[in-house]
């Protein structure tokens, strides 16, 4: 990418981003940008603080919520590489207790990997009625709420539900990573933040602010919902509802301060927190082939469709599902400028992040806005300004 090529990307990001803030559709953003393994793009604008009027600046730590669910992806990789976790064996193989019903009553196996693809069988409570969830009647967490409460009590809550479907024949976006820190904090002998830090951030050399908690000092991006004509601060217990396809309305269940209680579980798939720099730094580690983290072989599953043909609902407009997001099969299709094979995901607080490894290009979008920051115009924006369309 020549100089000019530079300046002008970045001007066509800063105006989507401007124009965001200024429409009142996001209240602050954090994008960064890789190509060929260069940082080419960082931009920091609007608010991180609306009501106290402070600006958000390239270091801020955001509650990254699904963010979380690559990295851990990444940790069972790693540890399936030392041989410690087989991920064709089944989840009893490592928690005993947890063996949820098929829905029929009968007995399941959930293999690990399928953990790792969401379809397992499991789900998340926001995917159901709020007025006819099993989910909410089992006290189960989403990982966003519920704070003090243990991994082994979330689990064994989870454990009480039937599943969505039988393992491998269905898809459907859940808890399947928060099982799977479980089944690390068995086979790795230590709490998930532990793991995470060994394996992943002291491998990567450049993590200070990334992690599972968020001491008191930590100053944190303000929390933002969906809402006209501007969005509203989240209270401290916050319910946004959310249109089901179909048909009948869920809720997402934001505390948004359980990530400052020592005593809430390490959410495997929304628990960190973390900054846009330190993200990309393990986004371009696996884009480059995994090293200091995996090998080739394990980076390279991500990019790599897990789920075959199965069924994923709207996600199915030129995507399918690998291992720790989604992944571009038709870019016509997706309406996407992203190239065949790219992956990318979201984090309900309001980010998302793009890999393109034909490109050479990743892409981190991290802001403090629910939902508006992780679907829909804004972030489809910031791709297009990226790619010049």
């Amino acid at each position: 990418m020549t100089q000019m090529q530079s300046d002008a990307m970045h001007a066509r990001v800063v105006r989507v981003m401007d124009d965001a803030i200024a429409s009142g559709r996001v209240v602050g953003a954090v994008v960064v940008v890789a190509v060929d393994g260069r940082i080419v793009l960082r931009h920091a604008a609007g608010m991180r603080d609306r009501e106290s009027a402070i600006p958000m600046h390239l270091d801020t730590c955001f509650r990254l919520a699904s963010l979380t669910k690559p990295v851990v992806t990444a940790l069972a990789l790693a540890l399936a590489e030392r041989g410690v976790l087989d991920l064709g064996a089944p989840v009893s193989r490592y928690l005993p207790f947890f063996r949820p019903r098929l829905p029929d009553g009968g007995e399941a196996e959930i293999p690990l990997h399928l953990l790792l693809s969401h379809s397992s069988g499991l789900s998340y409570g926001f995917q159901f009625p709020r007025d006819d969830n099993p989910y909410a009647r089992a006290g189960v967490s989403d990982g966003l709420a519920e704070p003090g409460l243990s991994l082994h009590e979330n689990l064994r809550r989870l454990a009480q539900v039937r599943l969505v479907f039988p393992p491998g024949e269905g898809w459907a976006y859940s808890l399947g990573l928060d099982v799977m820190g479980g089944v690390l904090e068995q086979v790795g002998n230590a709490s998930l933040p532990d793991l995470v830090r060994r394996h992943i951030g002291d491998r990567l050399g450049g993590w200070t602010r990334t992690g599972f908690h968020a001491p008191p000092d930590l100053m944190l991006a303000t929390c933002y919902a969906d809402a006209r004509p501007m969005p509203v601060r989240m209270p401290a217990d916050y319910r946004l509802s959310r249109l089901l396809p179909g048909c009948g309305v869920s809720e997402i269940h934001f505390v948004p301060d359980r990530i400052r209680d020592p005593a809430s579980y390490p959410s495997g798939g929304a628990g960190m927190v973390g900054t846009a720099e330190e993200f990309m730094m393990f986004l371009e580690a696996v884009r480059r082939g995994g090293d200091p983290i995996l090998s080739r072989q394990s980076a390279q599953r991500f990019g790599a469709n897990a789920v075959g043909n199965l069924p994923m609902g709207p996600l199915d407009r030129g995507r399918r599902f690998g291992f720790g997001g989604a992944i571009v099969t038709d870019p016509a299709m997706a309406r996407t400028p992203l190239s065949p094979g790219s992956f990318t995901w979201g984090g309900v607080y309001g980010h998302q992040w793009t890999v393109d490894r034909a490109r050479g290009i990743s892409i981190v979008m991290l802001s403090n806005t629910a939902l508006a920051g992780m679907a829909g115009a804004y972030p489809d924006a910031v791709v297009r300004a990226v790619y010049g369309e």
